[in-house]
């Protein structure tokens, strides 16, 4: 095309635009008072309340059933936000997994209603638990997906053994940044190989900083207690306001026995 044809292409688009907003201006000047009051009082967007969970699967979390109760926890945690109320909150999850060589986004943060259905985690190889919170920091940073407008964050760590990559630096610019800053940060412990020094840095709930999972039901029990605490957010007339865990309220109508 030369730039003759080019700059007559650019009036002729020039035009049509102009043409198209006279007619978006005219029908709004035709359009019935009683539709523009209505648009006026219009039900307000529920503000997005963001849970990212960063789990571990390494190849240790396949030993003695751990890989399968932190299936079905994140799979009731899931069924349980989706039946919320949107009227204040719209809860989101996302899925960082870290096993193998390096972290992936195993689930987009997307409103938990929008869920059909979670693939089962598989447990295989080491556990980069530092490139987990790259992945955290950058998604928490991203102002398309975690709007000015969305309420305080939750994020979730779950690991079993030690991190086998370069994890401080990370774990202190996630920690640093300002949505995470400002998240409420919740570690569990799973077994006796867990490096509980490092999930403590992790937390800043000041009542529990590291929750302990001696058995697979206590995995179960543990998202349950996040279930509940960000569900009492999303409902309360304060979201943004940090609710802790409280696992023993997460007993009730648990079936421990069916794990």
């Amino acid at each position: 095309m030369g730039f003759a044809s080019y700059d007559e292409d650019i009036q002729s688009r020039f035009f049509q635009a102009t043409r198209i907003r006279e007619k978006e201006h005219e029908a709004m000047k035709n359009e019935p008072a009683t539709a523009t009051k209505l648009k006026a009082f219009a039900a307000p967007q529920p503000r997005p309340l963001p849970i990212i969970v960063l789990a571990d699967t390494s190849g240790s979390m396949a030993e003695n059933g751990k890989i399968d109760a932190l299936n079905v926890a994140l799979g009731q945690m899931i069924k349980s936000f989706a039946q919320e109320s949107r009227l204040r909150a719209e809860i989101q999850v996302g899925l960082i997994t870290f096993g193998g060589r390096e972290a992936q986004q195993y689930l987009p943060l997307v409103a938990a209603q929008r869920i059909e259905g979670m693939q089962a985690l598989q447990a295989s190889g080491a556990t980069p638990m530092g490139s987990a919170f790259t992945l955290a920091r950058t998604l928490l940073e991203d102002k398309v997906l975690v709007p000015s407008r969305a309420y305080r964050p939750v994020v979730v760590l779950v690991s079993d053994g030690e991190p086998n990559d370069d994890w401080e630096a990370q774990l202190e610019a996630l920690k640093t940044c300002e949505r995470g800053s400002k998240a409420s940060r919740f570690a569990l412990a799973i077994g006796a190989d867990a490096d509980r020094d490092m999930l403590a840095r992790f937390a800043n709930d000041r009542e529990a900083p590291v929750f302990e999972a001696h058995e697979v039901r206590d995995i179960v029990r543990f998202f349950r207690a996040v279930t509940m605490s960000v569900v009492a957010r999303s409902s309360s007339a304060t979201p943004d306001q940090p609710v802790g865990l409280e696992l023993d309220a997460a007993l009730d109508d648990l079936d421990l026995d069916a794990l």
